[in-house]
Order: C-alpha cells, then structure tokens, then sequence
C-alpha cells in the first residue's frame, strides 16, 4: 500500500502541477489504495491473480485510476460550468447517439449490481464501471459540451452528472474513493 501511494504520487505530481501538496498526498492516497483494491476485485475469484503494480496504477485500462480519473474529469466539467454560470437541466434529452448509447449504459447499472450482488464477483461491476467510463470519454470527446446551446448544454450536464453519480456510487461499491481532482 506504501508503495502503491508513493507511486501514485509521483505520477500526480508529474501530471497535476497545480495540487497543493495536502491534495496531492490526498490523491496518492485515494489513487494508490483503489488501485490495489481495483486490480483484486477486476478479476473473476476462480482465475489466477497475477498482481502488477505498475498495470494496477496505469491511467488507461481497466484499471481504478482510469475510473478514478474519468470521475474527475467529469467533476471538472461541471465546476467549469458552474464558473461561466452554466445550468445544470432538471431532465435529460438524448438525440444524438452518442447521447442513446451514454444513457443507454447508465440504464444498465441497477441490473449490473444486481447480478454482482446475486452472484458475488465483483468483476461484473468493474466491467460495466470501465465500459461506462469508456462510453462517457467518447461521449465528451465527439459531442460539445459547454460550447453547445443553451438547452442541448444543460441537458448534456445533466447527462454528465449522472454518470459522475454512477461512477462515484459504483467504485464505492467496491470499497474505492473517487478524487475531485486529479
């Protein structure tokens, strides 16, 4: 675990200049401790577990700071809206596709954590969690979020805010924080 936050910390301090150095250690810690976490509960409990510290604490791949990350970024959207006094919709409206497919998945979740509550193996739940994650960066990567018009931009952060809800909700599930900045 010392390890795992030591390294965490190294890379946080090589990527985010601007934490302060209680939010850095924070982070490291958050970071260090999920990915370990993370790396055990990712992995059907009939397989072989091979650990690797440096696959455990890898920012692409299923992996918790991937998550982790992905969660921060979302919250970093939302504290830029709410800077440029941005509103957040009461409801969603999905018209493009990347919208259905985003909304889609999040319906899904109720169903995933049943399963991996009935079944008990948590890798279901990190795989839906990894997919989300996924889903939600394509979304953001192919469609504008703050520089769209009024109505599609509140609509689009509501959106964004369930998915940060669903992350933050299902990692915890898992026993893993989520950082607000990363």
């Amino acid at each position: 675990l010392d390890l795992a936050t030591e390294r965490a910390a190294e890379v946080a301090r090589q990527k985010s200049a601007e934490l302060s150095e209680a939010e850095l250690s924070e982070v490291a810690r958050v970071v260090g401790i999920g990915a370990i976490k993370y790396s055990d509960l990712s992995r059907d409990r009939q397989q072989d577990i091979q650990f690797d510290l440096d696959k455990a604490l890898a920012l692409d791949g299923n992996t918790a700071p991937y998550m982790q990350y992905a969660y921060a970024r979302l919250r970093s959207i939302a504290r830029k809206a709410e800077a440029e006094g941005f509103q957040t919709a009461d409801s969603v409206t999905l018209v493009e596709p990347a919208e259905r497919r985003l909304g889609r998945r999040l319906l899904d979740y109720a169903t995933v954590v049943e399963t991996t509550a009935r079944t008990a193996r948590p890798h279901h739940l990190c795989e839906y969690l990894f997919d989300l994650a996924g889903v939600v960066s394509t979304f953001y990567t192919e469609l504008p979020v703050l520089k769209a018009e009024p109505a599609v931009r509140a609509s689009r952060l509501a959106l964004l805010a369930l998915v940060a809800k669903t992350l933050r909700h299902g990692l915890a599930l898992l026993g893993i924080e989520v950082p607000e900045r990363m």
